[in-house]
């Protein structure tokens, strides 16, 4: 239970800096644009940062990579289910002209509902934490490599 909660807590607090810079953005009527939602990995890759650097201090001498990165993956599914449970309540329920002002937004004429749009949501925060996961597991890996000696 003790590894679950760190990333837990981690992708709980990282899901919600994901909805306060949502929000923040909607205050100013820029989360119509898509091109703000690169800034979503930023948020995803320093909460998984985070969390396998508090993991790999907790455990320094048995951490592994594959510890650290089921961890990093962990926590990022968790804080991606939730924004993408926010960014569906959203769209539907609290501002529904959201989502043509966004598909407008797009230039395309595209005829998206709003499942489309949260699987859309889903599957980038899914791939986003895999690749951070990887990505910063390169700094926190413990070296195999033996130095030869000349």
């Amino acid at each position: 239970m003790k590894k679950i909660s760190l990333s837990l807590r981690f992708g709980l607090v990282t899901s919600a800096v994901l909805i306060a810079y949502f929000l923040v953005l909607g205050l100013f009527d820029l989360h119509k644009n898509p091109l703000f939602s690169l800034f979503n990995s930023v948020i995803t890759g320093f909460g998984i940062y985070e969390v396998i650097r508090l993991r790999k201090l907790q455990n320094i001498n048995t951490f592994s990579y594959a510890e650290g990165f089921k961890t990093g993956v962990f926590t990022g599914f968790i804080a991606t289910l939730i924004f993408t449970a926010f960014f569906l309540i959203y769209s539907t329920e609290i501002d529904q002209n959201y989502l043509p002002a966004l598909t407008n937004s797009m230039n395309g004429n595209f005829n998206i509902n709003a499942g489309l749009i949260t699987f859309i949501v889903a599957i980038m925060g899914l791939a986003t934490t895999v690749v951070s996961a990887f990505v910063i597991m390169q700094r926190f890996k413990i070296s195999q490599n033996v130095t030869e000696n000349e």
